[in-house]
């Protein structure tokens, strides 16, 4: 299929999302609240490498080193009280309804250049589906690099395949199997990472593919239906990004989303969703509803 990137769409949250599910990708300039929230996250990660620059630090710290480093820093952003105030913010300046709006803890997201560290606490993704990881065909993935990014240190969007099957793992992935076993101890993934994770079971054509370079605190927004992985980085520089999630209640309630061509896994992560206007978590019934649906090989 073909896939349309929309700069600074002037579209309104309902439509934007109906063409999200429809594999289109959105991007926006740096704005008011993504600017505060990447002026937060540089200042965690400055106050956590002291005198180095973090996009090169990795030239001059052992990689042991800087796993440690960010094993504390990634945490301490995620969990933040800070980031609850700054997120609902960029998400209202999107135009959403933050009474409908639920989102996830973001997540500071690092890229290694040249393999330094590519496991654990800086996994680089393989080709994936975050559907593949039990997450809802209604999520919005949004991405903001904190630091001005160029072609070799983005992701990569394979959008042939978001309507065409890949064979893959997430038969055998349960999300709360996950969260008890494996989602907190990536630190200890340093050379290797021998988790089991859902991946392409056959090969991936990889080009052509679509790749987005937003400015600093600029902003993707993409389906989670989407296939995309890391690109290798080559660029010399480490990159750091946020991401995060959103869903719209209506669409939970309704169903409505991206289509589903082959993921297989068991769970939901709609219990990770608060909303946005005063963080009540996601009403138990839906997660449930979810989770049925999944047991029951439901799209």
């Amino acid at each position: 299929m073909m896939t349309a990137v929309f700069s600074n769409s002037g579209v309104n949250d309902e439509t934007r999302r109906r063409l999200l599910y429809q594999g289109e990708v959105f991007v926006y300039s740096a704005s008011p609240a993504t600017t505060e929230l990447i002026s937060f996250a540089r200042e965690l990660i400055s106050d956590a490498f002291g005198g180095f620059d973090p996009e090169t630090a990795q030239h001059e710290m052992p990689v042991e080193d800087f796993a440690k480093l960010l094993a504390d820093l990634k945490p301490r952003f995620i969990h933040h009280p800070q980031c609850k105030k700054l997120l609902p913010a960029v998400i209202e300046e999107r135009g959403c309804d933050l009474g409908q709006t639920y989102f996830d803890v973001p997540r500071l997201r690092t890229s290694t250049s040249n393999d330094y560290l590519v496991s654990g606490i800086s996994y680089a993704f393989h080709p994936h589906r975050d559907c593949w990881y039990s997450a809802p065909f209604n999520q919005v993935n949004w991405w903001l690099p904190i630091y001005a990014v160029v072609p070799e240190n983005v992701m990569a969007f394979h959008p042939r395949y978001f309507d065409q099957p890949v064979r893959n793992g997430s038969a055998g992935y349960d999300y709360a199997e996950w969260n008890r076993t494996s989602r907190h101890n990536a630190a200890a993934h340093v050379r290797n990472d021998t988790r089991v994770q859902p991946r392409p079971e056959e090969a991936i054509e990889l080009e052509p593919q679509v790749r987005v370079v937003p400015e600093a605190g600029g902003t993707m927004m993409f389906s989670g239906a989407q296939l995309h992985s890391t690109v290798p980085n080559t660029s010399g520089r480490t990159r750091f990004s946020i991401d995060f999630r959103t869903v719209h209640l209506g669409d939970v309630r309704a169903h409505l989303g991206a289509p589903n061509v082959d993921a297989d896994c068991t769970g939901t992560t709609l219990r990770d969703f608060v909303r946005c206007n005063d963080l009540a978590p996601m009403p138990e019934d839906l997660a449930l509803e979810y989770e049925a649906k999944a047991l029951a090989g439901v799209s």
